[in-house]
């Protein structure tokens, strides 16, 4: 990816969407021609030069110092994940990607770590799974397995959590709230490509999901990123209907950019029961890979 076109744009979007009014600032006479600030009110906030900010919003941002890219976060209001994302950005512009981790080789054959699957299995009320920077669903418990039935499908290719958000019309029914999910999944991968801007696999996913979907190559375009952290998710399953889940994403520190997921429901909810109806169903089927209604 085109580091100097990936700072000029989430620089520009994140420029736009603040209102002199949310900056503290007149909102001035007569018809602004760009929407949010100008750049000399962002350089002015953030206490540089017009001309040194218009250098960074023309991508060039390598050398700036942790200091300036504080000034700028604050000016245009980023949240804890933009501003990492900016300094990931920063970072690879100086040669540091991953922000600087080594790069991870091989990541699904670490996935298959005899002590990780053990793990895996020992959560035997959550569903818990592996997935990596590209959205691969690399190892699941049992009960991730049924659960993620439509995402496995019949096997071949890597399950991948993108792919069957914008290109499988099952996600539809599986994601009842689509729109966020489709958003969600997009920022978390956009905060991923700043963080490793030289994956060729992600980019490679990225150029695919942009030429067969529209939805994603708009969002694509916004630069608007996330982590995953904690929520609540909702889902419909083919087998036991709607489920609310609670999330927590952990990272494997023994493989970085691997990351663990858990999702549970609240004790004694119509979720947690249908989790344990699920759970037997998949001891009912242990080599079946697509669910189907009961």
């Amino acid at each position: 990816m085109d580091n100097r076109a990936e700072v000029r744009e989430f620089l520009t979007t994140r420029r736009a969407r603040v209102t002199p009014e949310a900056a503290g600032l007149p909102a001035g006479v007569g018809i602004r021609k760009v929407p949010g600030l100008r750049r000399t009110e962002v350089a002015m906030i953030a206490g540089v030069s017009v001309e040194y900010y218009a250098k960074l919003e023309r991508g060039d941002i390598a050398g700036a110092s942790a200091s300036v890219l504080d000034a700028i976060s604050r000016a245009l209001q980023l949240d804890d994940t933009e501003r990492a994302h900016l300094v990931d950005l920063a970072r690879a512009a100086d040669g540091i990607p991953l922000s600087g981790r080594h790069r991870r080789k091989a990541p699904k054959q670490s996935a298959s770590r005899p002590s990780l699957r053990w793990a895996l299995e020992a959560i035997t009320d959550g569903i818990a799974f592996v997935r990596d920077s590209r959205q691969d669903l690399l190892a699941t418990n049992s009960l991730g397995r049924a659960f993620y039935s439509p995402v496995i499908g019949d096997g071949g290719r890597t399950p991948n959590l993108a792919r069957f958000q914008f290109l499988d019309p099952a996600s539809r029914t599986f994601y009842p709230d689509w729109d966020l999910f489709a958003q969600m999944c997009v920022a978390i991968m956009r905060a991923e490509a700043g963080r490793d801007p030289h994956d060729r696999g992600l980019q490679d996913l990225v150029g695919e999901l942009c030429t067969r979907s529209d939805t994603f190559r708009t969002l694509w375009g916004a630069h608007d990123v996330r982590t995953h952290g904690t929520g609540t998710k909702r889902f419909h399953h083919p087998v036991v209907g709607e489920l609310v889940l609670s999330y927590e994403e952990l990272a494997i520190t023994a493989e970085p950019g691997l990351i663990l997921m858990v999702y549970t429901a609240e004790p004694g909810s119509p979720s947690a029961e249908r989790l344990r109806l699920l759970a037997s169903w998949a001891a009912q089927h242990p080599a079946d890979n697509t669910a189907t209604p009961a």
